[in-house]
């Protein structure tokens, strides 16, 4: 080795130690100070490399170019994107007729990702996309063609010896190619190709396991997000492998940490948080997957009135038992994640949770339970204090958990008391929040209360309609309900006006169709009020016919809001119809007193 050559070596390989080891103590108000250091090194290696021998321009040029992408690196790293671009491009012009190489194919392609990388983030994602997927194709055409375990950049600065190992070479490839799967899933989620972008995610994922080149919360936190894609498509045997891999992966960042010791290092007390953090969102993602395999259960049961069909109940339960066999096989042409001992754990979390529909109360039970188990979890992390939104979000999933598992329950009672839970969790919030700082919050807990007593009160009405004669005792409840409901349905919609207490003319797009339902609903809730003093009868009448005009005229006024209300319109319209001729023969009767 010469003289000139060892210098450049060793020269190299300062560079490399002040970059990636120096740098992480660099003081505050030298934040780059040890990568300028580095770029200064790489500098003067580039001068000291020359030709050898003769026929030697290949090696040359794998070692300029390592260099250059050395440089590239460094300027991004430093915010230095002009430059960067500029070294990176060189990189691939130095090395473009020998990209096919085992000793350039490696560098050529980490220099396509940073050129990716580069212009996703000036936002030009088509010269993006362009760098990435010819990364892409090359390593696949390197492989077809060569297949050998290429040399990793930083092997062209170390003796024989000190090389890496063929298998150490593999992995460090398959590892760079991973980055180009990674960056291309983003790259198609910004095109809104989702489902090549769910694809090339899922991939990087499996590979980021089997090359062990990962850090635990970031793989977890996006299978937890890739699970998010599958419940949308409703694929939920998908979605739990995603969800169940992100509980067992997440585990291996989570460590025992006595509280003497959390008290007195600070980093680890922020680790702690961090992880407590990332814990509750992917509990989070477990909540919607329930939440969402319940519903979708509900839609696929209920009849026209959105009551529970058993006819098509006793359908489905049929057709699921025939269709147990076709699922195993259909489970085996998935793409699962990790090896088999990594495999068996995720297995163990699945076993736990269903992912077809639960058909009846007994399975509906099972999956709120584990729902709601991944709510107070979640609730652990994002408290009231300091997380309002998040929080309330929270609790509003919780009260759809309860409001979806009354679906399945026959007993009105019993549907009645979960309802009421809904009613316990939620009110306390919307009294403690101000509604100058949470408006939007405000006004989704009003309209969720109102909702909750309107439909408590339609259970209580049903419960006394089976009874010979409606008790004292039911008819105050009912009255209870009811007013309750155009109680907060009233402040829904006072919330709607402007400073001067005025209505709007015009709804916006966003409130229409919740304020002209809250406006029907009122309407329907003064009919419903029970009561023997005939003049208070006629008021509630008189009420109830005020509100169904206000929406038919509204809808008179304003065609575009039609097919937001179809069916409150049409029912509002046969009220206006009917009420005045019964208000009528109850004057009447009153007259006639």
């Amino acid at each position: 080795m010469s003289d000139s050559w060892r210098l450049a070596c060793d020269t190299y390989q300062l560079a490399v130690t002040a970059s990636e080891v120096e740098s992480r103590t660099d003081p505050e108000n030298e934040p780059y100070r040890s990568k300028y250091r580095a770029r200064e090194l790489l500098r003067e290696v580039r001068a000291l490399l020359r030709p050898r021998e003769e026929g030697e321009d290949r090696l040359l040029a794998a070692r300029l170019g390592v260099i250059e992408y050395k440089l590239g690196v460094n300027h991004t790293e430093t915010e230095e994107m002009s430059a960067g671009e500029e070294h990176l491009v060189k990189c691939g012009r130095i090395l473009e007729r020998y990209r096919l190489s085992e000793d350039c194919v490696s560098t050529y392609i980490q220099a396509q990702n940073n050129l990716g990388i580069l212009w996703a983030d000036r936002g030009e994602i088509i010269v993006a996309q362009t760098y990435l997927e010819s990364a892409e194709s090359l390593y696949y055409q390197y492989m077809k063609e060569i297949g050998k375990p290429p040399m990793d950049p930083d092997d062209h600065f170390l003796s024989e010896e000190k090389q890496l190992t063929e298998q150490e070479r593999s992995k460090r490839f398959e590892r760079v190619y991973t980055h180009t799967l990674y960056y291309l899933a983003q790259v198609y989620k910004h095109l809104k190709q989702d489902e090549k972008s769910a694809q090339y995610c899922h991939t990087t994922l499996q590979r980021q396991l089997e090359y062990d080149g990962y850090s635990p919360v970031e793989w977890a936190i996006n299978a937890a997000t890739l699970s998010q894609y599958y419940l949308a498509k409703q694929c939920y045997m998908e979605s739990r492998h995603c969800l169940a891999a992100a509980n067992i992966i997440f585990s291996k960042a989570e460590q025992v940490v006595s509280p003497e010791t959390t008290k007195e290092n600070e980093s680890e007390q922020d680790r702690i948080e961090f992880l407590g953090q990332k814990k509750a969102e992917i509990a989070r993602c477990w909540v919607k997957y329930c939440l969402n395999l319940l519903q979708d259960s509900r839609k696929s049961l209920e009849d026209n009135i959105g009551e529970l069909d058993v006819d098509i109940q006793d359908e489905l339960k049929a057709q699921r038992r025939k269709e147990e066999d076709e699922k195993e096989r259909g489970r085996k042409k998935a793409v699962l994640f990790g090896s088999s001992d990594i495999y068996d754990s995720i297995l163990a979390v699945e076993e736990k949770v269903d992912c077809s529909y639960p058909l009846d109360f007994k399975e509906a039970r099972e999956v709120f339970l584990i729902g709601q188990n991944y709510v107070n979890e979640a609730k652990e992390y994002f408290q009231l204090d300091g997380h309002v939104t998040d929080h309330i979000e929270i609790i509003r999933d919780h009260s759809a958990l309860f409001k979806v598992l009354a679906f399945f329950e026959d007993d009105y009672e019993r549907r009645c008391k979960m309802h009421k839970r809904r009613v316990d969790m939620l009110e306390p919030m919307c009294k403690e929040l101000n509604p100058q700082y949470y408006l939007l919050v405000c006004r989704q807990l009003q309209f969720e209360l109102a909702d909750t007593y309107y439909e408590m009160m339609d259970l209580k009405v049903a419960i006394g309609n089976k009874l010979d004669e409606l008790d004292s005792h039911t008819i105050k409840k009912i009255n209870t309900l009811a007013q309750s409901a155009i109680n907060y349905y009233e402040m829904f919609l006072d919330s709607l006006r402007s400073p001067d207490k005025k209505f709007p003319e015009k709804l916006d797009e966003d409130v229409l169709r919740p304020a002209l339902v809250a406006k029907f609903h009122i309407a329907r809730l003064y009919g419903k009020l029970i009561c023997t003093d005939q003049k208070k009868q006629l008021q509630n009448m008189q009420t109830s016919l005020n509100y169904y005009l206000f929406l038919v005229e509204y809808c008179e006024r304003y065609e575009d809001a039609i097919k937001s209300v179809e069916t409150e319109l049409e029912l509002s319209k046969e009220m206006v119809a009917l009420l005045p001729t019964r208000m009528e023969r109850l004057r009447a009767r009153l007259t006639s007193f």
